[in-house]
């Protein structure tokens, strides 16, 4: 703990208020509620969750930093709420936001060792945003380095930064104990966003990132909601970036409400000149998407079910299909939907993922993201996340001025060699490898021709596909497991916390010690809709909820 809470965090554990209103497991509603009541204050709430960051953050690693000026900031929104000033729907409320959102009152590092300590000449327009919805931003989460664009093949990065080390998952917070094992978790926290802290309570809910699935595969491996939205529904000014094609910031909570609380704060009122994607999607009036949370959503739903890979493996092999423990969870899922009277399609096969041909299927066309597909290796892949990487990283670099620590993507990779023997690479540094060899001009028309394939892969043949086809709502995909296709398109899904099912990841290949007894881990459901479809979707996915109230807190952390 000493690695983030200052002497002053102490202080404030020691002097905690009365218990009158606990944090644990509380949702923004009640939050607010017991705001309005005066059954709490903003000060007693951070309070609170310092402590609990102070107690539980060892196990965890779940912050990279905490915001030294949270308390003042507490007093400040209490002072203006007892003059009758309410900034927006979270005036009081504690966030965390993920290190690679811009903030002025903390360093913005990404978890590498170069940015250790930087902080950023602006703030993120999202950051903004929360701000003029009263939000307290009480802490910096943790990330896989980089939003996961450090290192790929031959020795992929788990969980893990080079400055706050391995992060762990509150539903089984151990390391790994079997021989071949370097200390990370043994039940993977999911993507490069960390849903650890909102999961164990250490803040009302968090903001991550997304490129290829990064809300979404955390929120289902912590049993949290996760929306993924529509590019350009957030603005992604200030965030730092992988590929601007694909990059996308949104909303992890313990409950669709809060999820869409959240989602509406992030929102800005009005297009984001800084950011032209944010143009896309018109904002619900107010940007109130609460308005959408309405049992019932689902009768007369058309959801669709794409049996092909994500339920079943293809009959011409290949990757796919789900085991008998996930199988189960998503007939009971499917019996859900059923019961709340949506018009179940089964099978409603995306047209790209049963294509025979090779070049014509979605699961055959992955992004480059390794030293395995590098130049001269890489005409089965996409290179956009890499082709992306080089042109957007510099692009934000420059925006950082002078006191950048870097100027470029190539001096990182120059200072990560030299500091190799410090942390700075733990897992080398493939898929910054391959993205520098990018050249922005030779290299354009082949970029843009892989993002056109992306897109008809992905949209064309493959969601706006299937939702016409069968005149669909919405399609329902197995844990993240649809989170790389919704990605591809910049589409929105959201994941719902459903069921628990058998951490046995490896095992067959890689026993578990004897005596070692792994704890489940967590399984939900994805719902994927249209372009800007954010509203109807929260519907269907509050219904869900609603209907099945699976999610239940990890032990050991009351």
């Amino acid at each position: 703990m000493k690695r983030i809470v200052p002497f002053f965090l102490a202080l404030a554990a020691m002097s905690a208020q009365n218990k009158s209103f606990d944090v644990y497991e509380a949702t923004i509603p009640q939050m607010r509620a017991a705001l309005d009541q005066k059954r709490v204050t903003s000060r007693e709430l951070v309070t609170q969750y310092l402590i609990r960051i102070a107690t539980y953050e060892p196990t965890l690693h779940a912050a990279i930093a905490v915001n030294p000026n949270a308390l003042k900031d507490a007093d400040e929104l209490d002072r203006e709420r007892a003059a009758g000033k309410i900034r927006g729907p979270l005036h009081g409320i504690p966030i965390a936001l993920k290190d690679n959102i811009h903030t002025t009152d903390m360093p913005t590092t990404g978890g590498a060792l170069a940015f250790r300590g930087y902080t950023p000449p602006y703030e993120a327009t999202l950051t903004k945003n929360l701000r003029d919805a009263g939000a307290i931003i009480l802490a910096k989460t943790t990330l896989i380095e980089l939003a996961n664009w450090v290192a790929g093949a031959p020795t992929p990065m788990p969980a893990y930064n080079a400055i706050a080390g391995f992060g762990f998952n509150p539903y089984d917070p151990r390391p790994d104990p079997r021989e071949s094992s370097d200390g990370r978790a043994v039940l993977s926290p999911g993507g490069s966003s960390s849903g650890a802290g909102t999961a164990a309570s250490l803040w009302a809910a968090n903001v991550g990132t997304d490129t290829g699935g990064s809300i979404i595969n955390p929120s289902n491996q912590s049993m949290l909601v996760g929306i993924r939205p529509t590019i350009g529904r957030i603005s992604r000014y200030g965030v730092i970036p992988i590929t601007a094609d694909h990059d996308t910031a949104g909303p992890m909570a313990r409950t669709v409400t809060d999820a869409a609380i959240l989602l509406g704060a992030l929102e800005s009122p009005s297009p984001d000149p800084k950011d032209e994607a944010t143009r896309r999607c018109t904002p619900p009036p107010g940007r109130d998407y609460t308005r959408f949370l309405k049992a019932g959503a689902l009768k007369g739903a058309r959801i669709g079910i794409p049996r092909t890979f994500y339920y079943d493996r293809p009959s011409g092999g290949g990757r796919g299909g789900l085991n008998p423990a996930q199988s189960k969870s998503m007939a009971e899922a499917i019996e859900v939907l059923k019961r709340e009277g949506a018009v179940v399609v089964d099978p409603a096969e995306i047209p790209s993922f049963t294509a025979p041909d090779p070049n014509n299927n979605f699961t055959r066309w992955p992004y480059c993201s390794g030293a395995n597909q590098a130049k001269g290796h890489n005409q089965d892949c996409s290179i956009n996340f890499a082709y992306g990487m080089k042109r957007d990283f510099n692009a934000w670099l420059a925006t950082l001025g002078p006191g950048a620590p870097v100027k470029s993507l190539t001096e990182l990779r120059e200072w990560n060699l030299k500091h190799a023997k410090a942390g700075a690479i733990k897992y080398g540094q493939s898929r910054l490898d391959i993205s520098d060899e990018m050249d922005l001009d030779q290299d354009r028309a082949r970029n843009a021709s892989d993002v056109a394939k992306d897109i008809r892969l992905s949209r064309t043949e493959g969601i706006d596909a299937v939702l016409n086809a069968y005149r669909l709502d919405a399609i329902l995909t197995p844990g993240a497991n649809g989170a790389d296709l919704a990605a591809r398109a910049g589409y929105p899904i959201i994941a719902v916390p459903f069921g628990m099912i058998p951490n046995n990841f490896g095992a067959q290949q890689n026993p578990f010690p004897p005596g070692f007894d792994p704890k489940p881990s967590p399984f939900g459901v994805g719902f994927i809709g249209a372009a800007c479809s954010e509203p109807k979707l929260i519907g269907i996915a509050y219904t869900f909820e609603q209907a099945t109230k699976r999610r239940v807190p990890p032990q050991g952390f009351r």
